[in-house]
């Protein structure tokens, strides 16, 4: 068997800046590009910060300073054994914030971190001037409609269940290189893009990202946190936290074909919604909008930070 990828191999090159930052109590790689207010992308599973690069670009021609970061656990970031919980990564992200020298950023989250984006908004409500999430309802809505449609959006999640036996989903993961990440990501995306050319770089480069020690066990404690913790007093007390409405504007993107997160599901969602928010479902999409369709995703994002 090969070596485990070393986690710098997540540092793809191209026009973007690699440098670490201290925010937390850990240790954060980011890729940044671009002058200007800032604009923090946070990506979700079972990818690394890379997910962005269309709209490093695209943000940074538009005059934003565009930064995507390795989450906690992922790519080329600490793995520390423990804070995979909602109150601690909201911390990573309001830290990463005032780390990265400025008092407040657009935060912009795929899937878990798009999650995050909510719950940091809610949480540090001070250092966020916007949110935009794209295949990412409000947490609490997707607790919710698990629950009133179990054979709907709590089939489509059934995942989330089978990430908290011990150890099985470790190996799963990362068995015979990673090939569960290539399944994930075609079960997960749209059929125009599984046959697009950049395809099967995305795959190859992010089975590579799930290697790297330490990625798979970390990724998955996301998870178990997540359906554990409804259970505990941590849970309830993060539930009341994050039960509020974001207090600056929301763009919802959504593809309409996402198997994993249903249309339904980010509807639900507008109780939470703070003021001039927009919702936009983009058709022929499925999981994976900011690359399955990134020039549209990216200009819905430039023109509603310009609107701002």
């Amino acid at each position: 068997m090969p070596p485990p990828p070393d986690p710098s191999a997540v540092r793809v090159s191209g026009p973007w800046t690699h440098r670490d930052v201290s925010a937390n109590g850990i240790r954060l790689h980011v890729a940044e590009l671009g002058e200007g207010p800032l604009v923090l992308m946070l990506h979700g599973f079972p990818q690394f910060w890379w997910s962005w690069r269309h709209q490093l670009t695209s943000l940074a021609e538009a005059g934003y300073r565009a930064v995507a970061v390795d989450l906690r656990g992922y790519g080329d970031s600490d793995k520390p054994p423990r804070g995979y919980d909602g109150f601690t990564l909201a911390g990573d992200v309001a830290g990463l914030v005032k780390a990265l020298g400025e008092r407040r950023a657009h935060l912009v989250g795929h899937a878990w971190g798009g999650m995050l984006a909510w719950t940091a908004a809610a949480m540090h409500p001070r250092v966020a001037h916007s949110v935009s999430v794209i295949s990412a309802p409000h947490p609490l809505a997707l607790r919710r409609e698990i629950r009133r449609h179990p054979r709907g959006q709590g089939r489509a999640a059934s995942h989330v269940l089978r990430f908290q036996a011990p150890v099985f989903p470790e190996r799963w993961l990362t068995g015979d290189g990673a090939a569960a990440v290539s399944r994930l990501l075609h079960a997960w995306s749209g059929p125009k893009w599984t046959v697009a050319p950049e395809f099967d770089e995305v795959v190859r480069l992010n089975r590579q990202a799930m290697l790297v020690p330490g990625v798979a066990h970390s990724s998955l404690e996301y998870y178990r946190w997540a359906a554990r913790s409804q259970l505990r007093g941590d849970g309830r007390r993060f539930a009341e936290a994050i039960d509020r409405r974001v207090e600056v504007p929301v763009l919802q993107v959504h593809g309409a074909m996402d198997p994993v997160m249903l249309e339904s599901t980010a509807l639900a969602s507008a109780s939470w919604l703070g003021p001039r928010s927009h919702y936009r479902c983009i058709p022929e999409v499925g999981h994976f909008p900011h690359q399955e369709a990134p020039h549209t995703t990216s200009k819905l994002l430039t023109d509603f930070l310009a609107r701002l």
